[in-house]
């Protein structure tokens, strides 16, 4: 074994956050269960303090609730994950979106190529596969460059939107062509033909035959056709081929500005010529040159805007490389959490860490359709297995998620998870023990908030996510050990346990360590 300052083991509860000024009383299943162990802990203020775990402090937007995903790969990556779409807003609102080396040459390109620049994307403010102020940011940048010619290929929502909610945005649409003083309108057809991603190549013809053949009907004012559509029973996410404006030609620059990838691989594949055999009669148009705003796909050869934020050296990937032994133990329904999501996103076992599924992975309730009905789920078995690793002296990390909290907290049933919380309370005691007994320091957080806040103020179940903080407690530590008290995030919980091991932080990971030592 390497030789470490302390040996340190992790917990991840999920879904315990700290009920906020305007949680209601009567709905917190964590201050209604018997958690004398969580209870212990909080009381030692030295060695607890509170985490923000949701909106930007976890690169989500604003106010958005954090998430079992988004809150391992925070803790595990030791830094701030910025979600594409946040990376991109916080840009725009910056005022750097010209700054973006991608979207300067591929639109210089196009002024000094064809004077052509073609922008392809779902208008609405749904905001989950795009958003319609990237398109005006990025018409304003084309602006500023003086392309000649700027085409908008208009994709109809109604999925994440009101069904009939596409006139009213492209109203607005124009009026930003008109205040920018750039823009127009190409062509309008429905997300189910422009965004299939079920391999429905015939749905994806019938859109590439308007924005590369002009197929479809013609017309001068699109709000009238599309209103026109409406009262045909038409709705946004059906809409057939609309033809205002240019189709795209030979040589022409485009833009792809969906951030989300999954809907918009098929028709990027094809007009990008990634891979045609689909449709491989199309009259496509030659030498087009693709951008998306994010990765489409790995082996996509296309240029990006916003290249994916590089995961390297997370926490289990920096212990391996420093000659840490670890392990990694869940029940069924959080193990891809501590491997997948944990270890940055990557289906990768780093150096030295173990992957023995017939063990670390226990088994979660399969007899139960909903977990209310067996809401103590599978925490003491993963307790026991923590156990059994610490026990064994073989690894100077071990980790481990505990589902109930937040499993349970999702049934919106209340007594069923306060049974949740104490198990989970009881659990994290036995590991405890064990802690002691072995000489490991114990550091114990949660990816978010859920079981805290399970009814709203008039008493009706309350199943979602919160906003609220999470806690944060080192426990056996060395005398004169603290955790600082302000501003920390799920992204110093990896900091802090590598200064706690005696082991250098890599540069990658820009969390910062809450240790106090005295």
């Amino acid at each position: 074994m390497v030789k470490v300052d302390n040996k340190a083991v992790l917990i991840v509860i999920d879904g315990w956050g700290i009920p906020s000024e305007t949680s209601p009383k009567n709905g917190d299943a964590i201050a209604a269960a018997e958690t004398p162990v969580m209870d212990a802990f909080q009381k030692n203020a030295d060695t607890y303090t509170e985490l923000e775990a949701s909106s930007l402090a976890v690169g989500l937007p604003e106010r958005l609730m954090g998430n079992s995903e988004v809150g391992h790969l925070n803790i595990g990556a030791g830094r701030v994950v910025w979600q594409d779409v946040v990376r991109i807003d916080q840009t725009i609102k910056k005022g750097e979106l010209n700054k973006n080396d991608t979207i300067l040459k591929h639109f210089k390109a196009a002024k000094a190529g064809t004077g052509r620049l073609h922008f392809c994307g779902l208008i609405s403010d749904g905001g989950v596969h795009a958003k319609q102020d990237h398109l005006y940011a990025l018409l304003k940048v084309a602006k500023e460059l003086e392309i000649p010619h700027v085409y908008i290929h208009f994709f109809g929502d109604g999925r994440d939107t009101d069904p009939k909610s596409g006139a009213g945005y492209m109203e607005e649409l124009l009026k930003k062509i008109q205040e920018i003083g750039i823009g127009e309108i190409a062509t309008v057809v429905g997300r189910y033909y422009a965004m299939d991603r079920d391999k429905r190549w015939e749905r994806i013809e019938v859109g590439l035959n308007a924005i590369c053949v002009g197929d479809g009907e013609a017309s001068s004012d699109p709000v009238a056709t599309i209103k026109e559509r409406y009262a045909k029973g038409e709705n946004d996410e059906f809409l057939k081929p609309i033809i205002v404006g240019g189709k795209e030609a030979h040589g022409d620059e485009v833009f792809f500005f969906n951030y989300r990838s999954d809907r918009v691989r098929e028709i990027t594949q094809l007009l990008g010529d990634v891979d045609r055999s689909p449709l491989e009669d199309f009259p496509y148009p030659k030498n087009i040159v693709l951008t998306t705003m994010t990765q489409y796909k790995l082996d996509y050869p296309f240029e990006i805007a916003f290249k994916p934020q590089h995961m390297g050296n997370v926490l289990a990937e920096t212990l391996g490389t420093q000659g840490v032994n670890q392990v990694h133990v869940a029940e069924t329904e959080k193990y891809a959490h501590v491997t997948f999501f944990f270890n940055g996103g990557v289906e990768k076992v780093f150096p030295l860490e173990t992957r023995d599924e017939s063990q670390d992975l226990v088994p979660s309730n399969k007899s139960v359709a909903t977990y209310d009905k067996a809401p103590e789920m599978s925490a003491m078995g993963v307790a026991k297995q923590m156990s059994k690793r610490i026990s064994e002296g073989k690894f100077e990390f071990v980790m481990n998620n505990f589902a109930p909290p937040d499993m349970v907290g999702h049934t919106g049933v209340y007594e069923a998870a306060i049974v949740g919380v104490a198990t989970t309370d009881k659990a994290i005691g036995e590991v405890y023990e064990t802690c002691k007994k072995e000489g490991y320091l114990l550091f114990i957080t949660s990816d978010h908030g859920n079981a805290e806040e399970m009814k709203f103020e008039d008493g009706k179940p309350k199943t979602s996510h919160t906003t609220n903080k999470v806690p944060f407690i080192m426990a056996n530590a060395p005398k004169g050990w603290s955790l600082k008290k302000t501003d920390g995030v799920l992204g110093d919980v990896a900091p802090t346990i590598l200064e706690a091991m005696g082991l250098k932080q890599p540069e990658e990971m820009t969390g910062h360590s809450l240790l106090v030592k005295s």
